[in-house]
């Protein structure tokens, strides 16, 4: 069932349990603005939340309008229900300190605001640290480096760079403090594209032909244990339109023939109608005059008001309104038929409004907030 903007604040979110959130979609969607809101959605309610980039582009930077991000976990954001224009849970107000049972899989309690972190994986970077983890290279991993075997290796064996990139964010979400407490509540990825997704997740398949034993066989396995358990999600950003559905529904349709676990759909840039539904179903019968009667009456023709001087005036303007009229009514028909094929594929679905001034960090927080009114989050 798809919620829609403006919906009341739910009392719990529709991913109990989950702690990575793989956020993909078709380019041009806004899958990286949409997972930077739902990092910001499930830190809200006190909890620490890791956002990763892992294609290099320092959108997650851009977005909040940071420097590059370096390889390492670096806090970009603080976030309490109130910024996101949420109302106080009840209890809030005295912090009780991280709980290891939260919202978000271990969050915390209270009114303590929310924590975002964030992290661009290198992946020359990350080969080195695994070189060192499993092999003890250390200074002859950098010496690798500097040969150019790093770029070589990740660039004739792409199944090893994707262990290296889901990896890390697997790591992320098991890695436990000095005091015994999960690191992170939730870890949020920026994955590639739809059309990339279901092989960069499938690591297994991927490094079968590279290694059969060993340490990177043994990392593929344990990628895999948490990508395919019920602490994951999959979810896919989709616009209203005929393209990225399709997409949409293609990609769902590969992640679950791997046996991925699929999560939502979040529909971005949702305009408001204009027109009413008698509105859009007249709009296409002959209605010039009564358009025409309908700008009269709204003042059009100055002081004089002779019927002459009223059609002189509404006369150029009737042929672009009705225009406009026939365009919006075909766009809203064509959103009701995605829409439908959306339904279909019976996930639970938040739709985003578009924001007509652009997402700068407020409109991020906007966003955010009604992921965790829709109950993304």
């Amino acid at each position: 069932m798809a919620r829609t903007p403006g919906q009341a604040a739910r009392r719990d979110p529709d991913w109990e349990g989950v702690r990575l959130h793989v956020v993909s979609g078709k380019g041009g969607t806004g899958k990286t603005t949409l997972a930077a809101a739902l990092a910001l959605a499930l830190a809200a309610d006190g909890g620490r939340v890791l956002l990763i980039e892992v294609e290099g582009r320092q959108g997650i930077a851009e977005l909040f309008g940071i420097a590059a991000l370096p390889y390492e976990e670096r806090r970009i954001a603080s976030v309490t229900r109130a910024q996101l224009g949420l109302p106080a849970e009840p209890g809030d107000g005295a912090d009780s300190g991280r709980t290891g049972g939260g919202r978000t899989g271990g969050g915390r309690t209270g009114g303590a605001a929310g924590e975002v972190f964030a992290l661009a994986i290198d992946t020359e970077q990350a080969l080195l640290e695994y070189l060192e983890m499993f092999y003890k290279l250390g200074r002859a991993g950098k010496a690798l480096q500097k040969m150019g075997f790093i770029d070589f290796a990740t660039t004739i064996a792409p199944g090893v760079r994707d262990v290296l990139l889901t990896g890390k964010a697997c790591e992320a979400a098991r890695r436990k403090g000095p005091d015994g407490r999960l690191r992170y509540d939730a870890i949020v990825m920026d994955a590639p594209p739809t059309g990339r997704l279901t092989r960069f997740l499938n690591v297994n398949a991927e490094v079968a032909g590279l290694a059969r034993i060993g340490p990177i066989h043994t990392q593929a396995q344990a990628v895999m244990g948490v990508l395919k358990s019920p602490e994951t999600a999959v979810h896919l950003v989709t616009l209203l339109e005929e393209m990225p559905v399709q997409e949409t529904v293609d990609g769902f349709a590969e992640l679950r023939e791997v046996k991925l676990p699929v999560g939502g759909v979040l529909v971005n840039m949702v305009r408001p109608p204009v027109l009413d539904a008698a509105a859009v179903a007249a709009v296409h019968g002959d209605h010039r005059e009564e358009v025409a009667v309908a700008l009269g009456e709204a003042g059009l023709g100055g002081r004089s008001r002779s019927p002459e001087t009223v059609r002189a005036a509404v006369e150029p303007l009737l042929d672009p309104l009705l225009a406009q009229a026939r365009e919006h009514s075909e766009r809203v028909e064509l959103e009701r038929a995605q829409r439908a094929d959306l339904q279909r594929l019976r996930l639970p679905t938040y739709e985003l409004p578009l924001l007509g001034e652009g997402v700068d960090l407020g409109g991020l927080y906007r966003l955010a907030g009604e992921l965790k009114r829709q109950g993304a989050a």
